[in-house]
């Protein structure tokens, strides 16, 4: 986690703008949490924190610290008459008073809430321990106010709470105020369900007027579920409210709502998808469920509050009724993002480099900070795969999928949470990890494993091409029996890691390596190109970045780049190194002798003249003259779409549009980053527009055009909007394949049906 943000200057108000979980310790949880979705540009009323600092100074101005400290007031109501009664000192009363005027004009009406430190957690929510204002206003109003909030640390409830979850250290508490929103409708929303633990659905509950009646139970709110990620409202249930609070003249006043109206649907269904939208996209932000607090007030959606669910049912679905029968609510112990479907019960294995890989026992659960490409022989032996980071296009997500492997990333501290030798199931499409007991897994036995069924369903016939992204041979001949058209996407970088045997390539060449080397990769490659017969298989060369590289022996002639994401890779590394392109294309002669099936992809192509200098290499060489081989280049880059004319005038064949490279350099996010997953979306309309400029212009100059990627077999509308561009093919993951096939016939059909109507 990144220092806190908070300076000397602002010990005591800073704004909520200005605040993040890192700050959490100074501002409290709740505080912290608005903050973050403010600062990620959620709809979050303006305000500002009075920190944790300030309370124990105002504490210490009182005289009061050391007795509260040390318990030696005579009862709790004494401490909270006399935190009550404490001095704000001058300069504290000050700032709180600046920040309060800044918000708008003489007797601006606030909301004044609590905010511990360790609320809102993952594991302790405080909700309702601490007091909260609604409805404030004037500067002596909200000096009192803050009072109370702190008094309220002191409460038999809150000291209750504290001893219950063992909390010895001196509390503090901070004080977040933000504009008073007067609410039309409001009410909680929860992106799982809380009765089931079902992470498929959002429920919502809604009422008139101000919130307070439904978090404090004082009405049967309207209760609607929304199914994920479509949205659809499935299910709405009118609540029976008799009264609404709402604001009448700056106070809060109860009025009863006619019989006539309490039949009514609360928020209209445009509403309902509006606020589902956003409480997944918290939901993402956040990496887990979230629980809500919300309000309308003249048509514009706020969000007052948001915190984990912590009374969540944690068992995943498939896991339900054998966790019932046994009679025991599963424990999550770590929640990251699902990569990989399906579940796997084992014991952990931590692993900090590829090194320890000895260490771990067949079908044992690889829990490690992250993967790298040479971690592979060690993924295959793993019965599932957990990573502190990443998100679901890294390397162990994209190695995972392929090898049949559940995979959750992005846990941020599963390696220091889980322990060696704990028993755990891991759940790769929730993206949680819980303790598992010996009655589910027998521990002197490998993990058992369970992979989501495929469809069963007829195979559409399809005008576009469905081709599958492969790393291993494994996974070549366990797909090539599925209806796929053939392979649009084989990484060499996966590939090359058993025949390189720990070796840098130049090490492995100066040891005169290259003969064996070639002959490995030709049998490997060989294996895969067999499996599918006829059908094409698209090799991708070698794209190692440098810090992949580096790792290997030999690997420390690599530079250091502090992106090699953006840096010393692809088209322009075989420029640089023409020996390194040349073991590909020995590997392809060789192999092509047999199955000339195979076929080249050029990868991180930026422009042209390095493209040229490839090619020039490639028609030196015996591949050169094999003009049945086709040559493609990887369209990862925006530039792409501008040289596209020229690429097919120096004989390129075919463009992959490959997703992942192309939305974070059209949006300029790092894909691998856990913190920027909110902004990674290929559905945003630059990209979308990017892409659609690569297919025209490909289709003009007769190349064929493919895209590599997930959104397809997950967004029917992407789908239909390929077909729509005239793509050639689409390439997914082995367990998208299915759901690939079948939003591309539906999009056809559409397509068809369409123009027969038209005439």
């Amino acid at each position: 986690m990144k220092a806190s943000s908070i300076d000397a200057r602002r010990r005591w108000v800073v704004p909520i703008d200005a605040v993040g979980p890192e700050d959490a310790p100074t501002v409290g949880g709740k505080a912290a949490n608005l903050g973050e979705l403010r600062r990620s540009n959620f709809p979050v009323p303006p305000g500002f924190v009075i920190t944790t600092c300030g309370y124990l100074d105002a504490m210490e101005a009182s005289g009061l610290r050391d007795d509260l400290k040390s318990g030696e007031l005579p009862s709790t109501r004494s401490a909270e008459e006399a935190v009550t009664a404490s001095l704000v000192p001058k300069g504290l009363q000050e700032q709180i008073i600046d920040a309060y005027r800044a918000l708008g004009p003489s007797g601006t009406r606030v909301a004044v809430r609590s905010s511990a430190p360790a609320e809102d957690a993952s594991d302790t929510s405080y909700a309702g321990i601490h007091e909260s204002f609604t409805n404030v206003a004037g500067d002596e109003g909200l000096i009192d106010a803050v009072r109370q909030c702190w008094a309220s640390l002191w409460s038999d409830r809150a000291l209750s709470y504290r001893n219950l979850q063992g909390v010895a250290d001196e509390p503090s508490l901070a004080v977040v105020v933000q504009l008073m929103v007067d609410s039309d409708q409001s009410g909680v929303v929860f992106t799982a369900d809380p009765r089931t633990g079902a992470r498929d659905r959002i429920v919502i509950e809604a009422a008139t007027g101000l919130g307070e009646v439904v978090v404090g139970g004082q009405v049967e709110p309207d209760t609607y579920v929304v199914s994920k990620p479509d949205f659809d409202i499935i299910d709405v249930h009118i609540g029976s409210q008799a009264f609404a609070i709402s604001l009448s003249e700056g106070t809060e006043k109860a009025s009863e709502i006619p019989l006539s109206q309490r039949e009514h649907q609360i928020l209209t269904d445009d509403q309902i998808h509006q606020l589902a939208a956003l409480a997944a996209a918290a939901e993402e932000h956040y990496r887990r469920p979230q629980d809500l607090e919300f309000a309308y007030s003249g048509g514009q959606l706020w969000l007052v509050q948001t915190r984990p669910i912590t009374t969540l049912s944690e068992q995943p679905e498939a896991l339900a009724e054998a966790q019932h029968d046994a009679g025991e609510k599963a424990r999550v112990l770590a929640q990251g993002l699902g990569a990989g479907p399906g579940t796997a019960t084992g014991r952990v294995r931590v692993l900090r480099s590829v090194a320890d890989g000895r260490d771990l026992v067949d079908g044992e659960i690889l829990v490690a900070p992250m993967t790298r490409p040479d971690w592979l022989p060690v993924l295959r032996r793993a019965a599932a795969i957990v990573t502190d980071g990443g998100g679901i296009t890294c390397h162990a997500a994209i190695v995972g999928r392929e090898l049949g492997r559940p995979v959750v990333v992005g846990t941020r501290t599963a390696t220091k949470d889980l322990a060696d030798g704990t028993l755990i199931t891991v759940d790769g499409t929730a993206g949680t990890v819980i303790a598992a007991d010996s009655a589910t897994a027998d521990s002197s036995k490998n993990a058992t494993t369970t992979m989501p069924r495929t469809m069963s369903t007829p195979r559409p016939t399809t005008a576009t091409s469905v081709y599958v992204n492969l790393a291993t041979p494994e996974a070549a001949e366990r797909t090539a029996d599925t209806d796929v058209d053939g392979v649009g996407l084989l990484r060499a970088e996966f590939l090359i890691m058993d025949a390189l045997e720990g070796l840098h390539p130049h090490t492995m060449i100066a040891r005169g390596l290259h003969g064996e080397y070639v002959a490995k990769m030709s049998s490997v490659l060989s294996r895969i190109a067999a499996a599918f017969g006829a059908r094409p298989v698209i090799y991708r060369a070698i794209d190692l970045r440098t810090n992949e590289f580096a790792h290997l022996e030999g690997g420390d002639i690599e530079p250091h780049e502090d992106n090699p994401m953006i840096g010393y890779r692809g088209c322009f590394r075989y420029v640089r190194e023409p020996e390194l392109f040349a073991l590909d294309l020995d590997v392809i002669t060789e192999t092509r002798k047999n199955y000339p099936n195979v076929h080249l992809m050029i990868p991180f192509v930026r422009t042209e003249w390095e493209l040229a200098r490839c090619l020039a290499q490639l028609d030196a060489h015996p591949l050169g003259a094999d003009h049945r081989m086709l040559r493609w280049v990887m369209a990862e880059i925006p530039s792409v779409a501008y040289w596209i004319p020229r690429y097919a005038a120096m004989g390129i064949d075919g463009v992959s549009i490959g997703t992942n490279d192309l939305t974070q350099l059209v949006l300029g996010v790092d894909r691998d980053s856990e913190i920027c997953q909110g902004l990674f979306d290929t559905m945003d309309p630059a990209v979308l527009e990017t892409i659609d400029t690569i297919i025209e212009r490909a289709t003009l100059a007769g190349m064929t055009t493919s895209l590599c990627g997930q959104a397809v077999s997950t967004n029917p509308a992407l789908a239909e909007h390929l077909v729509r561009q005239g793509i050639t093919s689409v390439s997914v993951t082995p367990d998208a394949v299915d759901t690939a096939r079948h939003a591309i016939a539906v999009a056809e059909r559409r397509i068809l049906l369409a123009r027969a109507r038209s005439g």
